[in-house]
């Protein structure tokens, strides 16, 4: 059993709320420097700068979690994370079947672009990410987990976007494979305030926007490696594996 430093909450370019230097090849720059092993790759409502992280990822012998943050008609923030590129691109096609056609202002909300490994810009997305889809929590979480991916609810400790500031509890239906709490608190100070938690697996994550947050908060997976399945696995604590979040 190996140890594995991950940070699964990770913005690029594409998000308008992220810096503009977070493109690919400076990400992975400063995971490497961090010492992270997997990192999770989330962008606001969409997977498209995934497979281009993917490559960057591949050069510097870091691994890549694809996915997306997901924002529900209640406002709540969702991470999702699939296996194959088939199911990212299953879910791609909800997420632009549900997301509202706003026009985003680069102005007021800053650009969502997707580039290349060279910086190049390839496509510039017309309609705002940072709207809420016109799906719930529960439609989200049964989409994610239909395609075959992971559900796990975002920064739940924080005031915004936080499941429990949005909805005031955790749904008792809700079938979350992990929670996520942000750098902002500890596992420890969190299980005061929620004691509910220790029924869920929780990972720590930096939800980087730029790129001097990237490690900020991470989580450490005893894992054989840093796959999909493994992680799926060491979620559920099977046979050696376990999460130690940091």
């Amino acid at each position: 059993m190996q140890q594995f430093k991950v940070d699964l909450h990770t913005h690029t370019v594409l998000s308008p709320c992220g810096s503009l230097e977070m493109a690919p090849m400076q990400i992975i720059e400063k995971a490497c420097q961090q010492n992270i092993d997997l990192l999770g790759i989330t962008d606001h409502n969409s997977t498209l700068m995934c497979r281009i992280m993917h490559q960057a990822a591949c050069e510097r012998g870091i691994a890549i979690l694809p996915g997306a943050e997901v924002t529900t008609k209640e406002e709540v923030h969702c991470l999702a994370f699939f296996e194959t590129w088939d199911q990212l691109d299953q879910f791609q096609q909800y997420l632009d079947s549900h997301l509202p056609p706003i026009k985003n202002d680069p102005t007021k909300f800053g650009y969502q672009v997707i580039v290349n490994q060279n910086e190049e810009i390839l496509d510039e997305k017309e309609f705002l990410l940072i709207s809420a889809l016109d799906q719930s929590i529960e439609q989200v979480e049964e989409t994610v987990h239909n395609i075959g991916g992971l559900f796990i609810p975002a920064h739940i400790d924080r005031a915004a976007n936080g499941l429990i500031a949005q909805l005031g509890f955790i749904p008792p239906g809700i079938k979350a494979d992990a929670m996520e709490i942000s750098k902002f608190t500890t596992f420890d100070e969190y299980l005061k305030m929620q004691p509910t938690l220790t029924e869920y697996p929780v990972i720590r994550s930096s939800d980087a926007h730029f790129i001097d947050n990237i490690g900020d908060a991470t989580t450490m997976l005893y894992m054989n490696e840093c796959t999909f399945d493994e992680f799926k696995n060491a979620l559920k604590n099977k046979g050696d594996r376990k999460i130690i979040v940091c």
